[in-house]
């Protein structure tokens, strides 16, 4: 990318810091947002990321950050999405164009990267929560000039944790500012209850400054105490409600309500937000905002435009690569498979925690949109309302991404596997997924799952082997069935088959051998295939097996015993933490059977590892082709 060229941006060229920023006169700010909005538009376009999430918010990012003295007042800013304006307005304009790479920026806000950061940010639903603990922690150490504000979109706010900050807020003395950020969408559009009553709300902005007048003169009076308060709020909530005839969820939970406003004019945010900034007790200003507000594609493409990659920024047009004749995506194999699975057995449905076109049960959702549910950014509860259809004779799929699944692991636990319900959970995105980072990546799904009573947990190697567990996870009570797959495409261009059953617990022999053995699981097994070729031809004699796993639960014993008896070491190879994982599994059950054999585990390392391209990614973890080839040897 071009050096960045400051004479184009005249203004946001003069701000390194909000510090900065705060020094403008308030009408100058409406060219700052579109010198912003230009900038993530044109740094984008070469270096993708998530792209119409941030547009949507730059008037509110601009406002923020000039009413409220950052960094020590604290931004919480929920998932992270949306936060490449409040990066370039606080020091990190310059490196935006590292943004994602391996080495650079975060993708998402990090307090490790910046002070500005308040908060790790990248699943949803956690910055009320969060904010809340920061309040209190500045009450307790007497900052009371601290302000906290938790910026929360829509679709996090059909998260279960939202609401459990959401009460514990409403409960608890403090003054934080929650920002609803109303777009109707997620990252496909947002779903349920809380949809439809933010697009119902309407609250007058004449009322709300009478009312706040009148409690500024009650409380000087010294008529109004805080039990008085909360009784006269109950009673003013009530009568509002009668009045419009609708409820305000927020002010039924003794949180004050403010909005609907427009949320792309900045010099009305700076306004309200000025009003409401010293108010005490917990606030919610809900505004309306458009994702991708500013770039006309993007405003119009939905979900397409939510990380499109790179693009023309003149006209629009989303630039591809040329995919002719390439494997498929795993996802799209699942998304056809299931449509396939689900037209032969009247039983299937579908569930996914708002993503449908990530994962692609877009597929079946079109063509049967009576049995696939969209239930928002909800994983425990995706989970628990497929054990509740499957106790009833219901067989759901489920696909989650793997590391947000880990937010449902009781749900699996008390209502699916103790029960042996017939649940089939698909985690997409197992392993590591690239440039979003540790948030994001699958690492520890075969850890945390292999301790789980009456859950098969199985890997497929390749898209045939994707089709052929899905087929065998929804014949008759097999119960709890997880099947991992990764981000990415697979190893197969001809990948449609003819589906068939798998034993469960069977692994399979690829390749003889009579040195040592390689066990794989999963499709990393295609680079394990590629390692054992070069290091055969560098090193004529040596011949290693190659066996994969498939299940990681149970374990195919059978093989085991073939594998401890026959070769004088073993290599195992996962993309997955190795603690605890099918290289764990494999020592443990030697072990347990009194068999030494030397193994050496490769896996992801017991750290959080960073964001970039896989391909660097997978070296930096020793488990590309060339660390696999030395281990074999």
């Amino acid at each position: 990318m071009d050096e960045i060229n400051h004479t184009e941006y005249p203004l946001l060229e003069r701000i390194p810091q909000p510090a900065y920023l705060r020094q403008l006169p308030l009408e100058q700010l409406p060219e700052v947002c579109r010198e912003l909005r230009q900038d993530i538009i044109r740094e984008l376009s070469d270096n993708p990321g998530h792209f119409s999430s941030s547009l949507g918010v730059v008037e509110l990012t601009v406002a923020l950050h000039y009413v409220y003295n950052t960094p020590y007042d604290r931004i919480v800013w929920d998932v992270g999405h949306q936060a490449y304006g409040h990066k370039i307005l606080t020091g990190r304009r310059e490196a935006f164009r590292t943004n994602r790479h391996l080495g650079g920026l975060k993708p998402f806000p990090s307090p490790e990267e910046s002070e500005y950061d308040a908060f790790t940010a990248g699943h949803a639903s956690n910055s009320i929560s969060a904010a809340l603990g920061m309040a209190l922690a500045a009450k307790a150490k007497h900052e009371t000039d601290r302000h906290v504000v938790a910026v929360i979109g829509d679709g996090a706010m059909s998260g279960g944790l939202a609401f459990e900050g959401l009460n514990n807020a409403a409960n608890t003395p403090n003054d934080v500012l929650i920002i609803l950020n109303d777009n109707n969408m997620s990252i496909d559009r947002s779903v349920g209850g809380m949809k439809n009553l933010l697009h119902q709300l309407q609250t007058n902005p004449t009322y709300n400054r009478l009312r706040y007048k009148a409690s500024r003169q009650l409380l000087s009076w010294g008529w109004l105490s805080e039990e008085r308060k909360r009784s006269i709020l109950r009673f003013n909530n009530s009568l509002k409600s009668l009045i419009n005839r609708q409820q305000n969820v927020f002010e039924g939970m003794d949180v004050r309500y403010f909005g609907p406003t427009d949320g792309h004019d900045v010099i009305e945010l700076v306004k309200t937000l000025r009003i409401i900034k010293n108010m005490q007790g917990p606030k919610l200003l809900h505004i309306h905002t458009i994702k991708g507000k500013g770039f006309e594609p993007a405003e119009k493409g939905g979900a397409l435009w939510h990380a499109p990659g790179k693009f023309n920024p003149e006209t629009g047009e989303i630039i591809r690569s040329d995919e002719k004749g390439l494997p498929p995506k795993f996802q799209d194999v699942f998304g056809h498979t299931l449509l396939e699975l689900a037209q032969q057995n009247e039983r299937i449905v579908g569930v996914t925690p708002a993503m449908p076109t990530g994962c692609s049960m877009n597929i079946m959702m079109e063509a049967m949109p009576d049995r696939a549910y969209d239930v928002g950014i909800a994983e425990g509860h995706a989970v628990t309302f497929s054990a509740g259809m499957a106790k009833d004779g219901l067989q759901p799929f489920c696909n989650i991404y793997s590391s947000f699944a880990q937010r449902a692991y009781d749900n699996l636990i008390h209502d699916v596997c103790i029960s042996r319900l017939n649940v089939v959970l698909c985690l997409d995105r197992a392993g590591l997924v690239g440039e979003d980072g540790p948030t994001h990546h699958g690492a520890f799904d075969l850890a945390y799952l292999r301790p789980i009573p009456n859950l098969t947990i199985a890997s497929p190697m390749d898209e045939h082997e994707l089709r052929h567990l899905m087929y065998t996870a929804q014949l008759p009570d097999r119960g709890p069935f997880v099947i991992r797959y990764p981000r990415g495409r697979g190893s197969c261009p001809e990948w449609r088959c003819p589906m068939k059953e798998i034993p469960i617990g069977r692994g399979r022999k690829l390749k003889d051998g009579k040195d040592v053995a390689l066990l794989t699981i999963g499709p990393i097994g295609v680079l394990g295939a590629e390692a054992i070729r070069q290091a055969e031809a560098a090193h004529p004699g040596l011949t290693v097996a190659h066996y994969d796993m498939r299940f990681l639960k149970p374990l195919d014993e059978r093989l085991l015993t073939e594998v401890a008896t026959h070769y004088r070491r073993i290599v195992t190879l996962e993309d997955g933490v190795r603690t605890g994982g099918m290289g764990s599994a494999v020592l443990e059950w030697l072990s347990d059977h009194g068999m030494a054999v030397p193994v050496m585990r490769l896996g992801l390392p017991d750290q959080f590892v960073e964001h970039g391209p896989c391909k660097d990614l997978y070296r930096l973890c020793g488990i590309d082709v060339e660390h696999i080839k030395k281990s074999l040897l």
